[in-house]
């Protein structure tokens, strides 16, 4: 799938493909799409791109070898692992990347940002990109992309927007306050295998400049020449492989399969779902829950605080006998992190043979496993 010559039927379906998510979520029509395998490598994509709009592609004929300007990549605090590692491979080097400080529901903090961009321009480096995140991978809370945008374009950096998991909820109109002012950016991606019910891997990611991608990517060897090379797409020339997997057919598959009016109604229901888990931990008779983050979508973030214990170490301590007695058991898998110096559960619903009574047993199966722990108890699951 990496010539159209050769593969018509996969490159035009794969075209088709990435206009359909894009106006299932709501980016303008201007920007087109191809598919990666992960969010991981389309934010590499993204970042290399921003590196040659900036250099005017001189970084790739020449390397850094005497370029005198010191570029710098701005995320959240809360950004994924991949910003990281993407700064090291673009060969900027991990100090160049600029986490800016969250408020309390997570989120970047604009004015925070603006005052590194100056700082940063005052110091002689050379703000490049600015990363924000749609749904952050530790407790899905939203970059104000709007606000952030307006400082790109007013210092002439590159906006990228990681919605790798939330990004699907923006098939339903009323998630669309998250992706608010996102009309503007220049690079966008979402993971369908993380909540759209597709198997992994496919990234589908999404471009303002289509010829800013081909300028960073395209070579064109004479054994890759084709007569319809102006005519038509490459995919080869939008990303790092040559050789591509046939991907579109995953999104053809769920799509036809479920529509899009049944995507968006498991959507909802994982949503209505999470929120109901979620009030009945804040409305737990025991008052020993503790939501640990706002929950946007469906991802609850909390802990169990058992009346008396006020340690760190051992709330730590409990959180983890608790995560750990109901991952032996096989009957729901649940997950960590850690907000603020605390020891967080992560609980998610969003398989799509999920249902409600899923929902509410693997409530009462955390009930039960947090209650016999307190008492010194085994649990019975």
């Amino acid at each position: 799938c990496m010539v159209w010559f050769t593969s018509p039927a996969a490159e035009e379906l794969e075209e088709r493909m990435m206009e359909w998510m894009r106006d299932a979520i709501g980016l303008p029509r201007e920007y087109v799409g191809v598919i990666q395998d992960t969010s991981s490598v389309a934010t590499l994509v993204s970042m290399l791109t921003a590196r040659e709009v900036r250099s005017k592609n001189r970084i790739n004929q020449s390397g850094f070898y005497g370029w005198s300007e010191r570029y710098r990549v701005y995320c959240s605090a809360h950004a994924h692992s991949s910003v990281d590692k993407g700064v090291r491979i673009m060969g900027i080097g991990i100090d160049n990347l600029v986490k800016i400080r969250v408020d309390e529901q997570y989120s970047l903090i604009p004015s925070e940002l603006e005052s590194a961009i100056i700082k940063d321009i005052a110091s002689g480096y050379t703000p490049l990109m600015v990363i924000t995140t749609l749904g952050t991978t530790s407790t899905t809370s939203v970059d104000p992309i709007g606000e952030v945008d307006v400082l790109c374009k007013r210092y002439h950096l590159w906006h990228h927007v990681d919605a790798s998991y939330s990004g699907s909820a923006l098939f339903l109109d009323e998630c669309r306050w998250m992706s608010r002012g996102f009309e503007r950016v220049d690079s966008f991606v979402l993971n369908p295998h993380k909540w759209l019910f597709m198997n992994n891997d496919i990234s589908v990611y999404f471009v303002r400049d289509k010829q800013a991608l081909l300028n960073t990517f395209s070579i064109l060897p004479e054994y890759l020449k084709t007569p319809e090379d102006k005519l038509v797409n490459n995919y080869r020339d939008w990303g790092i492989q040559l050789g591509r997997r046939f991907r579109a057919l995953k999104v053809w598959f769920v799509i036809r399969t479920y529509g899009l009016e049944g995507i968006q109604q498991k959507l909802r229901d994982h949503i209505k779902w999470g929120q109901w888990f979620k009030d009945q931990m804040l409305s737990d008779s025991s008052k020993q829950f503790e939501l640990l983050a706002p929950a946007p979508v469906n991802l609850v973030c909390f802990r169990f605080r058992p009346k008396g214990v006020d340690s760190e170490a051992e709330l730590e301590k409990i959180n983890k006998q608790v995560i750990s007695t109901i991952n032996k058991s096989g009957k729901m898998l649940i997950t960590h992190t850690v907000l603020n110096g605390k020891y967080t559960i992560r609980f998610v619903g969003g398989n799509n043979n999920t249902t409600f009574e899923d929902v509410k047993n693997g409530w009462e199966m955390i009930r039960n496993v947090c209650f016999s722990l307190e008492r010194g108890q085994s649990a019975a699951l």
